[in-house]
């Protein structure tokens, strides 16, 4: 059998998302009850990190302990990849050692070479491109707060970044209308639009995409290596601050959600991220429970 990789959410048939989130809740509340699940016994996950993060490290690296694994913590200064040797070699090395590669990286393309020259799963932890296991994690949230997501109205506010992209994949895969609102400039990348007209509609104000909707998702407007560019995103995504005036247009049961770290008065006001309807606390812990569905689809 071939080598199942997790690049983006297209690598998952309809179902296997589906099925995934399902397990998700499983392994959740097996944690809660203490219930032991060592379900990848003596499997090592390598974990390459070029951009830096709390989230993504604690729930891979928990995540795999807690189903019996284990995980290695491999920073730039950690390997032979910040010394210039090709990610096809580092693949190959890996990959002979490991059951399965986590990367976390700036160019989308790096993880597709390091996933060709692969003989274990390699997964998505975040590129340029695409975020897809902050996508499961999201979905798991909704559906245990709301149900199935289907036929729903999903509002993205901000950047048409890496985020943005992988709520177009999820759109697509579980059946719901995507409405991005974002200043001209920062549209999500056209051809992944193109391909997804039928469900995806930009908008160039928060309050032509907010009412109707069961979602609003944000993120920052500066990401990990755009720090030069702030000062002008300031002023590009001014107005596009999600508040409580602004959630008071979507559906009465609508959920706010970011993927974190937020900042408090930028893209979304502190009353709106504390707020009964946000669920950024679940949605951040859901990673955990959301990774841990995956390893175990890859991996065994």
């Amino acid at each position: 059998m071939s080598t199942r990789h997790f690049l983006s959410l297209l690598d998952l048939s309809p179902q296997e998302f589906r099925d995934i989130i399902a397990r998700a809740g499983e392994l959740k509340n097996m944690l809660a009850n203490r219930v032991a699940h060592p379900l990848l016994k003596d499997r090592v996950l390598a974990m390459v990190f070029e951009k830096s993060s709390t989230r993504t490290r604690v729930s891979f690296e928990a995540g795999m302990n807690q189903m019996g694994g284990s995980a290695i913590f491999l920073s730039p200064d950690d390997t032979q990849l910040g010394r210039g040797e090709p990610v096809e070699d580092t693949a190959r090395v890996l990959s002979r050692m490991v059951d399965a590669i986590m990367v976390r990286t700036f160019e989308h393309e790096k993880i597709q070479r390091m996933a060709d020259f692969s003989s274990v799963p390699v997964i998505n932890a975040l590129t340029d491109d695409f975020h897809p296991c902050q996508l499961l994690a999201d979905m798991q949230t909704y559906f245990e707060h709301r149900g199935d997501i289907q036929g729903k109205s999903v509002t993205w506010i901000g950047d048409g970044n890496n985020m943005c992209h992988s709520y177009i994949n999820a759109a697509s895969l579980l059946d719901f209308e995507l409405i991005v609102a974002c200043p001209e400039g920062y549209d999500p990348m056209p051809s992944l639009v193109e391909a997804n007209k039928d469900r995806v509609k930009i908008v160039r104000t928060p309050e032509e995409a907010v009412p109707g909707t069961s979602l609003v998702v944000t993120d920052v407007w500066a990401s990990m290596g755009q720090e030069d560019e702030r000062v002008r995103r300031m002023k590009d995504f001014d107005g596009f601050k999600v508040s409580l005036e602004l959630m008071a247009l979507a559906n009465d049961d609508a959920l706010f959600m970011h993927c974190l770290p937020a900042h408090r008065g930028e893209e979304v006001t502190a009353d709106v991220l504390d707020s009964p309807d946000s669920v950024v606390w679940d949605e951040a812990e859901n990673r955990l429970h959301a990774q841990k569905a995956l390893l175990e689809f890859l991996i065994s």
